[in-house]
């Protein structure tokens, strides 16, 4: 028979599905998958279901429901300082992903080469190589994640269509600096290149730091696309409502590409967002608060037992090291060891990579409620006693 698309056949499954089987087969602590074990607020939930009774339950309208692609200008605006056009510049989708997959096929062509900072989100390399793009890899490097700018300039040409960034980043934790967003602008600006900007964590930043979008900076405000969720910003993952805000230019080719992918998102999901984000300053605070709260708890934890923890300014995630505790020689073993035998599940750090990958890194998901990290802490504690002895 004929070949199927040769960039998704024979593609593995992703990692987190992968590691969420293997930990549910196991009976163990899922710290691999990046969700939240607790649902949303409840006036949010509450919204979402009131609206669903009352309806209307058809069709919504393609760029989103008014009232949600107002909010998300406000929010633009309240956070940002950035006065966008609710009605031409905010597209609702079903899910960040969606929004990077209408994003890239609307703005890269076949031959086009799009910049990508290595480690990366999995779904990035498939996406921009079924729209004919050529990735162009640039690596940030444990354990502080800094940006090589002189590579980053060496990574851009006359071919660069666009930089896709994940700023706060996955799975690095990293928030880029000033100087490196500044850079990334400059070198945009100097190439004629988009920048695609995937901010789905930028409420989830710690230790009084604030985010900053690359929209926001001189020069960027025509050629930057800014993608947001619901789910990370209200831990609500199932619900999958995203949103993208850009100029019209921009915004125009994205929707078309969104048109005839979902083409819309659910309207009772949609209006209970909009409440969402009009939240007070204070959830946001609470919100970032309690996940810096849930890092040091679970740092502290993986320190005393031996891991080497890298810094960690945003997200849901902690990426170590485990060099010094004998599990394996590379992440991948490591993960199986601990998710079959320790009842703990992470994710290799390697998975995050297109090609020759470190392998000495594991990550675990912290935005668990207490109890959950402090039983994954004491399973892992268990084992790796009891390995210690074995081994003596």
């Amino acid at each position: 028979m004929k070949p199927t698309n040769p960039v998704f056949t024979g593609i593995e499954t992703t990692v987190f599905e992968t590691m969420s089987r293997l930990a549910k087969a196991h009976n163990a602590v899922n710290l691999g998958q990046g969700f939240p074990d607790v649902d949303g607020p409840d006036d949010i939930r509450e919204v979402a279901a009131r609206t669903l009774m009352d309806g209307p339950n058809q069709y919504p309208p393609m760029l989103g429901l008014p009232d949600l692609r107002e909010a998300v200008a406000e929010s633009n605006r309240r956070f940002y300082g950035l006065e966008i056009d609710a009605q031409s510049e905010v597209l609702v989708t079903s899910g960040a992903t969606e929004a990077l997959a209408d994003c890239i096929m609307a703005l890269v062509s076949p031959g086009d080469e799009v910049v990508l900072v290595e480690p990366l989100y999995d779904c990035y390399l498939p996406l921009v190589r079924r729209a004919g793009g050529i990735p162009v890899r640039v690596r940030v490097s444990p354990p502080e994640w800094q940006l090589d700018t002189q590579k980053l300039r060496a990574a851009f040409s006359e071919r660069t269509k666009a930089i896709l960034i994940n700023n706060p980043m996955n799975p690095t934790a990293k928030v880029f600096s000033a100087a490196e967003l500044q850079c990334i602008a400059d070198l945009c600006r100097e190439f004629d290149a988009y920048a695609i900007c995937d901010e789905v964590y930028e409420h989830l930043v710690f230790d009084g730091a604030a985010h900053r979008p690359l929209m926001a900076l001189d020069g960027m405000r025509e050629r930057t696309v800014r993608i947001g969720s619901a789910g990370k910003t209200f831990s609500l993952t199932g619900w999958k409502v995203g949103y993208v805000t850009g100029p019209v230019r921009l915004i125009d080719p994205v929707a078309k590409a969104h048109q005839w992918v979902t083409f819309t998102t659910p309207p009772n999901l949609q209006q209970a967002v909009a409440y969402g984000l009009r939240k007070d300053d204070s959830y946001y605070q609470d919100l970032a608060r309690d996940l810096e709260a849930k890092r040091d708890r679970m740092a502290r934890g993986l320190q005393a037992l031996g891991f080497s923890v890298l810094p960690c300014s945003a997200t849901y995630f902690l990426t170590c090291g485990f060099e010094e505790l004998g599990l394996g020689d590379n992440d991948v073993d490591v993960c199986e060891v601990l998710v079959k035998q320790a009842g703990v599940a992470a994710v290799p750090v390697s998975a995050f990579y297109g090609a020759d990958a470190p392998t000495g890194y594991i990550r675990f998901c912290f935005c668990k409620k207490d109890w959950v990290i402090d039983e994954a802490l004491a399973r892992l504690s268990a084992f790796l006693t009891a390995a210690g002895g074995e081994s003596a």
